[in-house]
């Protein structure tokens, strides 16, 4: 069974959509560990309405934060410390896609960051959208996962940019999950038809 880590090279660049894909084509099971802001509708509620499958379980997050701020901030207002200890990952047969917060070096206090809870075994599929600066964000991102021994793929997200595409596939030699496009809205239908395009390639990773 695949355990995913999906990441992104900074926050909003479509984590939570591409989780929800490629959870519904793997039929998997969706876990966030830690959910900071927007309690009444949570990355999590997001997945759950945007996927069709009946297989799917969605676990609960280790942590729930009221406020959208980095982990450890969050945190800190809601007068908690994120123990990674506590973070357990949830027991299940299925495959398991984990939904990180924000990108890989968030903090989760004042001396963890979110990548310390992507475990040895983990496939890790790395979000990245184009924006000014985003091709360092990305380079950074993957090296750092390579180094540290992950089996590193990319999910380009939004408008196409092959000057930028092109360099980080070229300079990471990481493998090709494929593009999200820029839709007008992403509902159950859709996420389905991106699902079912990527099937083939997840399953192999």
């Amino acid at each position: 069974m695949q355990k995913i880590f999906v990441t992104g090279i900074s926050t909003e660049v479509g984590k939570t959509i591409a989780s929800a894909i490629i959870t519904e084509a793997l039929e998997a099971d969706y876990w966030k560990p830690v959910q900071a802001g927007e309690l009444d509708n949570t990355d999590s509620h997001k997945v759950a309405r945007l996927i069709s499958n009946n297989k799917t379980v969605i676990h609960p997050s280790s942590y729930e934060l009221k406020t959208p701020m980095s982990p450890h901030a969050a945190a800190e207002v809601d007068g908690v410390r994120i123990d990674r200890f506590h973070i357990n990952e949830p027991a299940t047969e299925n495959h398991l896609v984990i939904e990180g917060a924000g990108g890989l070096l968030v903090p989760l206090n004042e001396e963890d960051t979110m990548f310390d809870i992507i475990m040895p075994g983990y496939k890790v599929i790395v979000v990245s959208r184009h924006y000014l600066g985003s091709i360092n964000h990305s380079l950074l991102t993957i090296n750092w996962l390579q180094q540290k021994g992950y089996d590193v793929s990319v999910l380009f997200s939004g408008d196409p940019n092959p000057h930028t595409e092109n360099i980080i596939l070229h300079k990471t030699g990481v493998s090709l999950i494929g593009r999200i496009d820029e839709e007008n809205q992403f509902d159950k239908n859709v996420v389905k038809r991106y699902a079912e395009k990527f099937k083939h390639i997840l399953e192999t990773l």
